[in-house]
């Protein structure tokens, strides 16, 4: 199976953070997941990645655009992305000039297109800006995608159905 992420990046505290860490693991695993698909964002992103790698399961990196590097404010979260993008088996990048959502957007459709599979670590909300975890989760309803939910607010993992997008 071949899965692609979205996610939030501030996951909440320490509890929430290791609550979807475990939760990835478990759907990396459950799914049979062979091959990941990720913009390797701070937090869910990067978790997904990390699992991938402790499952030595292969990923391709989508990344954004050119200097996409440049939008991680926080420094460990960037040091992560360069970490994650070395082991990454492919990388993708996309053709935006810079960092934005409209990138932002692209990268999110071109994950739901690749990927079997989509797991949401989303809180329900819709997206706070376009290309947001909201707006790929509605758009991987669209096209008829699986979406497997983890919500860090009410720490339920189960399917989306597309009355639930």
């Amino acid at each position: 199976m071949k899965a692609g992420i979205t996610g939030h990046q501030d996951l909440g505290g320490e509890a929430a953070v290791a609550w979807v860490r475990e939760e990835i693991l478990r759907a990396v695993d459950s799914h049979r997941v062979g091959h990941g698909f990720t913009s390797l964002a701070a937090g869910a992103d990067q978790l997904f990645a990390q699992a991938l790698l402790d499952r030595r399961i292969p990923y391709t990196v989508v990344v954004p655009s050119a200097g996409y590097e440049l939008a991680f404010t926080d420094a460990a979260a960037r040091q992560e992305y360069a970490r994650f993008l070395g082991r990454a088996e492919r990388c993708v990048t996309l053709g935006f000039e810079s960092p934005g959502e409209e990138a932002y957007w692209a990268a999110g459709q071109e994950i739901v297109r690749l990927a079997d599979l989509l797991i949401a670590v989303w809180n329900g909300a819709p997206a706070a800006g376009l290309g947001g975890t909201g707006d790929v989760v509605a758009h991987a309803g669209r096209v008829g995608r699986k979406v497997w939910q983890l919500n860090p607010v009410t720490r339920v993992a189960g399917w989306l159905d597309a009355v639930g997008m």
